[in-house]
């Protein structure tokens, strides 16, 4: 069991939700996407603004909280979340700010703009009800992949399967560390996916 919760817990620090982002943009840089050709130094600066946005400057917002004694940094209860969601947002929304100053393809700020509307929402429910943030990340990346699939009628079957079985196991990592219940990753997941899909699918 010891084994398995290490595991678990391994899964979720590589599959966090903080990190979802950079690994979508290095998925869409690296794609067969007419949007994945770009020059190098373009894609870069690009993963460096999604680094630094959606990644370092929250976890140094995360640190910074955990000075006060207040502040619960395992963040059990939903409304633990919901400072360090609201930072989240304002930095993602750097990031999509400082996109736009690049000559990159729209999609980029597109995947951006459906991601902050996923921490909008995530930080709405937590007030009242604790939702799966590592499934609404993973599903969200799911749905941004299966919408661009269809709107460029191109076969991303196995990058979907792969996805689809990585969700599989960040979800039986959280409910195994007891993080959240079956519904709460459900409910994580499906509004991730229905978000990016929806946003992308019709932007």
């Amino acid at each position: 069991m010891k084994i398995n919760q290490r595991i678990a817990q391994l899964l979720s620090l590589l599959f966090h939700p903080l990190l979802i982002p950079t690994y979508g943009f290095l998925l869409l840089m690296n794609s067969d996407f007419y949007f994945a050709m770009l020059s190098f130094e373009a894609k870069k600066l690009l993963l460096l603004i999604i680094f630094m946005s959606t990644f370092l400057l929250p976890l140094i917002s995360l640190g910074i909280l955990s000075f006060n004694k207040r502040f619960n940094l395992k963040m059990d209860k939903s409304t633990d979340r919901v400072i360090p969601l609201l930072f989240t947002a304002v930095y993602f929304y750097m990031g999509y700010f400082y996109l736009g100053k690049l000559q990159v393809y729209p999609i980029y700020r597109i995947f951006m703009l459906s991601t902050i509307l996923i921490i909008i929402l995530l930080l709405l429910i937590s007030m009242k009800w604790k939702i799966s943030a590592h499934m609404a990340g993973i599903g969200g990346l799911i749905g941004a992949v299966l919408a661009l699939s269809f709107r460029l009628g191109m076969n991303s079957s196995f990058l979907l399967i792969g996805l689809i079985s990585m969700a599989g196991l960040i979800g039986s990592s959280r409910l195994l560390l007891n993080k959240h219940n079956p519904i709460q990753i459900y409910a994580g997941f499906f509004l991730g996916f229905a978000i990016n899909y929806l946003v992308i699918i019709f932007l």
